[in-house]
Formats: structure tokens, sequence, C-alpha cells
């Protein structure tokens, strides 16, 4: 689909120098004279490899239909990340660096969505929270509490997670894995 740079979001894919990207940031930006212009983060989903590219806001750009496709996730090999399809029991390896740190926060068994392109995986749509159990956590200091302090913590999944002081070991907690941040302690 044709349209112009002001319109591109964050997680949009677009057609640009011959390849294949995916936007990671955005920022709309008018300077106090001049043309107002689209400033974009972009990831090569064939590289992996990152760039800034400014477009003006009228120019035009060529953004890529993609196709969620329900999965479970099965297991990670290092570099690779291997999804099943829900109903065919297809298989689906997504590089890790097409997910990111998302990668840290997913659990074997998950339900989630691989995101296709001409029937290639170009990315994954991780659930908007998981839950996970901390297996590390430091004890809280006496008397630390008088700010928003935060630890680290490690949970099942062996990511480190900042967290609120009252976290301990042993917490099942809820994460949103595409910004990595705590939302809440789960009973």
């Amino acid at each position: 689909m044709i349209t112009t740079a002001a319109n591109l979001k964050k997680k949009d894919y677009l057609n640009f120098k011959n390849d294949v990207w995916q936007v990671t940031a955005t920022e709309f930006y008018h300077p106090g004279k001049g043309r107002t212009v689209m400033r974009t983060k972009l990831r090569s989903i064939s590289s992996g490899k990152g760039m800034s590219q400014v477009f003006t806001s009228n120019e035009s750009v060529e953004i890529l239909e993609v196709v969620a496709t329900p999965v479970q996730y099965l297991y990670s090999d290092g570099e690779t990340l291997t999804f099943m399809h829900d109903q065919t029991y297809e298989q689906y390896e997504v590089p890790r660096a097409l997910v990111g740190e998302t990668a840290d926060l997913l659990k074997e068994g998950q339900n989630m969505y691989v995101l296709l392109l001409n029937d290639k995986p170009v990315g994954v749509r991780p659930p908007k929270r998981v839950e996970l159990l901390v297996t590390e956590a430091d004890a809280a200091v006496k008397g630390d509490t008088a700010t928003n302090a935060k630890k680290q913590v490690t949970v099942e999944t062996g990511a480190k997670v900042l967290v609120p002081l009252f976290i301990k070991k042993g917490d099942k907690i809820a994460i949103n894995p595409e910004t990595g941040e705590y939302a809440e302690r789960v009973n």
C-alpha cells in the first residue's frame, strides 16, 4: 500500500532501498522554517541491522501487508526461536535478531502471533503481558522505601527485570514483554 511518510507508525513494515524494513521508532518533526519531516529508525529484516532515516512528510512510501498467524512458542536454540501453528502444526523459525529483547521474556508453551510477509516470518507479536516466577531477588534494605526505589530480579526465563523493592523470590510477576517493564505482582 502506497502512502505518505507522515502516516508511518512504529511496527509498520516497508519496502525501502530494495529491502524489507521494520519501523522501530517514529518522530514527527516540524522545524521553525522548512519542511515537516518524519524521523524514523528502521531495522532491516534480512540483516537485522538498524539505521535512521528522515522522510519528508509528503514523501511516498510503500507499507507492506503482514499477516499475523496464531502460534505457540516451542523453544529457542540460541539464534533462532521456533513456533508452531495451532491448527496446522506448521513450524516457523524466527531469527532472534527480529524478536529482540522480547525473546528473553518468552516462556515455552505461550500463545502469540508470528508475523508473515509472503509466507516468510518477519517478526512476532507477543502477548500484552507475561507472568513469570521470580527465581532470584535480593532482600530489600530497611529504610530504603522513601523513594520509588527499584531492584533487579531474575525471572524463570533468565531475564533480569527492575521491580519494586517488595518483590521477593518465589513471587509471580506480570511483565510487558514489549517494554520489559514490571506491571504487577500476580497472586
